[in-house]
């Protein structure tokens, strides 16, 4: 048999004394602990990127559209890359066995390991019975020994956290964990299971609201949508606010511009008149002597809704038949002067589908929605065919030129693109409801093009309709949430499995560290992750 290499060699090695082959097992072994370190290092570099909230390698593709607009205009790239397994993430230690060869022939040298990995997991039910002394004084008190402190209730974290993982990242539904849990020896009802998704979830909701605070705060850019919600019965919309390091979801009765001004306000409810609030009233077209009224009273801040409105009651602007209503101007002025003075949104661009309620502060429009009206139109004849086909392709071609400019902008271009867009929606193809719909898109003008003045605005709102699809489908599953509660940790859990995933940190690591398990690493909080993402 050949002579195995030691396990353990001595601080001190005199070279010229060892042979040749004990100098090459020598050398091997040090290739192999190299590599060792090596891969020690790739991880704890990724771990450390990843406490620092830096962006990892995954790249995140937008979904496409009908129109292929997007995927039509991207550049090729040349050969396919693909990942190794050095470059993945090492989410778990692995456990180490040492195999060795049945037979090993005479004079068969030693060349250090060939791995080979296999991933496996373990599900299995774990049952505590705290026995407490209970004791009784002799005046007839009892005296019962204390549970230990992470001891909250009658089902431990990590099943909190499974729970939390399959409902909400896996989209089951409550009746089918309730079925998989009891096949795995989990004594738990639907009721229990509703009470751990909806209840004393509070510090997730703060988190969810600091992180929006936090994005608010810095942020050059968000993007938002809406969709059907359906609470306690009735018709509702979630709206979805974000951009590439956060998301927000948050489910209303309403989709007025009042109710998205509110939500910009982060969770805070008073009204600020300010010359934000001025500005935006006179915007839109509130008659001056309304606005006098308003900035001749002292009063500039108000608490909550209630105190607002009876401002308005005693300045005689409610119900009073102008238009625009000056009940319902002033109140959308109010609240942006809200989010204009806890500097939220300062200079930031609000980018989306062109929706009314969203058309406030530095707005600007999706390219793929604007592209798309193109795509609908009927074309009765070959001709209108034909017109259509040539504007788009014109479309197509100045997106692309666009999404050029992004990685280099320069006021020669700025210019010039600012002229072809005159020329490509001021044509007149003959085609009526072709012609109509460029010139209404030649109106939207400066919300196409604010990209030539901020070049980090994305050019679609592709980020925000991936987001809300995790609304969508938890939508077609369980149909209507039934309590307020129920509502909030949706919207929330949801939200924070978003960001998560934006901030590549793990949900389930980040469930852990919250519900008291310790991870591999404790997870800071996701606003102080973002925050250091704008630094």
């Amino acid at each position: 048999m050949p002579k195995q290499p030691e396990s353990k060699q001595s601080n001190k090695l005199d070279i010229e004394a060892i042979s040749l082959g004990e100098l090459r097992t020598l050398l091997l072994k040090s290739l192999e602990k190299i590599g060792e370190l090596e891969g020690i290092i790739v991880v704890l570099s990724e771990e450390i990127a990843r406490l620092k909230g830096l962006k990892g390698r995954p790249d995140i593709k937008p979904p496409a559209k009908p129109s292929g607009m997007e995927d039509g205009t991207k550049e090729k790239k040349g050969g396919r890359s693909m990942h190794r397994r050095g470059e993945r993430r090492q989410r778990t230690t692995p456990i180490d066995i040492i195999l060795n060869p049945v037979h090993v022939p005479e004079g068969a040298v030693f060349k250090g390991y060939e791995d080979y990995w296999v991933q496996d997991i373990e599900f299995k039910p774990k049952l505590t019975r705290y026995r407490r002394q209970r004791w009784e004084t002799a005046d007839g008190k009892s005296i019962v020994a204390d549970l230990p402190r992470h001891v909250k209730g009658h089902v431990g974290a990590e099943l909190k956290r499974f729970i939390i993982m399959q409902y909400h990242q896996g989209q089951t539904t409550i009746p089918r964990l309730v079925e998989s849990l009891d096949a795995m020896g989990v004594e738990i009802s639907k009721r229990q299971i509703v009470r751990i998704l909806t209840e004393g979830n509070e510090v997730f909701r703060e988190e969810a609201r600091s992180v929006l605070r936090a994005a608010f705060a810095r942020a050059k850019w968000i993007a938002v949508d809406d969709t059907g919600a359906r609470h306690k019965g009735k018709n509702g919309y979630c709206t979805q606010i974000g951009n590439d390091d956060f998301t927000f979801f948050v489910t209303t009765a309403s989709k007025s511009r009042i109710n998205f001004l509110g939500l910009l306000r982060a969770g805070y409810t008073d009204y600020v008149l300010n010359e934000f609030a001025f500005d935006y009233m006179r915007k839109r077209n509130m008659p001056d002597w309304a606005i006098a009224k308003l900035e001749e009273h002292p009063q500039r801040r108000f608490s909550n809704e209630a105190a607002w409105m009876n401002h308005l009651a005693d300045l005689g602007l409610i119900n009073v038949k102008v238009h625009p209503s000056p009940e319902l101007v002033a109140t959308e002025g109010a609240l942006w002067g809200s989010v204009m003075d806890h500097e939220f949104l300062q200079d930031a661009v609000i980018l989306s589908d062109d929706a009314g309620q969203f058309n406030v502060g530095l707005h600007a429009l999706c390219w793929v929605h604007a592209e798309r009206l193109i795509y609908k139109l009927n074309a009765l004849c070959e001709a209108m065919s034909q017109a259509k086909e040539d504007v788009r392709g014109l479309v197509w071609d100045f997106y692309k030129e666009l999404k050029a400019y992004k990685k280099n902008p320069t006021a020669e271009d700025k210019d010039d693109l600012s002229r072809q867009f005159d020329i490509i929606f001021g044509k007149k193809s003959g085609y009526a409801a072709l012609d109509r719909l460029l010139g209404r898109l030649s109106d939207n003008k400066p919300e196409l093009l604010v990209v030539l003045d901020h070049p980090e605005t994305p050019l679609n709102t592709n980020i925000s309709e991936n987001d809300i699809r995790t609304q969508v489908t938890r939508r077609k599953i369980s149909g209507t949430t039934r309590s307020d509660n129920g509502r909030d940790s949706k919207d929330t859990f949801l939200s924070l499995l978003k960001t998560c995933m934006k901030l590549r940190v793990s949900f389930w690591d980040y469930l852990g560290d919250r519900l008291g398990i310790p991870p591999p690493s404790p997870i800071p909080p996701l606003a102080t992750i973002l925050a250091a993402r704008y630094s």
